[in-house]
């Protein structure tokens, strides 16, 4: 198990997936808040005015931990965030499932005859979950802009 947390490649393309995922789910929510919160809506759990607030707020959330996790700034923060999102999503959608809802999840797109709610949406956001958490404890040397950036410090720090 160490040898694949402390694994660069796997880490790396780790990063890339998850925060791939997250920034194109956030696109279209982000464009359309109004949309979305009626996607919320559905699920039937929050206020609608709780479901705008959640619809204006969440793309900008997952778009920065996911251009955060694709960049390798603050990885373990931003993928933390991303697994904990995750599994309020996941419960959500089981909660959907347990009610007998047929709703869009509203995951990647805004069109309701897309990505309906169902067990294999818990699969998926499972994978993501587990992502997450290899991201949060993964000890590779990160191929990451905190370390370029911190390598430019150190060199102008011993020309100094």
């Amino acid at each position: 198990m160490n040898s694949l947390l402390a694994d660069r490649r796997l880490e790396l393309l780790t990063r890339l997936v998850v925060g791939t995922i997250f920034v194109s789910a956030s696109i279209e929510k982000a464009a359309e808040p109004a949309a979305f919160a009626a996607m919320i809506d559905n699920y039937k759990v929050l206020s609608p005015a709780l479901s705008m607030f959640v619809a204006s707020t969440l793309p900008w959330v997952e778009l920065i931990c996911g251009v955060a996790v694709i960049l390798g700034v603050g990885v373990r923060g931003g993928a933390l965030v991303i697994g904990l999102l995750t599994i309020g999503f996941t419960f959500a959608v089981i909660s959907g499932i347990m009610r007998g809802l047929d709703i869009s999840c509203g995951c990647y797109t805004l069109d309701p005859e897309v990505g309906k709610i169902g067990w294999r949406k818990v699969v998926e956001n499972s994978g993501i979950v587990v992502l997450s958490v290899f991201l949060v404890y993964s000890t590779a040397a990160r191929v990451t802009l905190d370390r370029l950036v911190a390598g430019r410090r150190e060199q102008e720090a011993s020309s100094n």
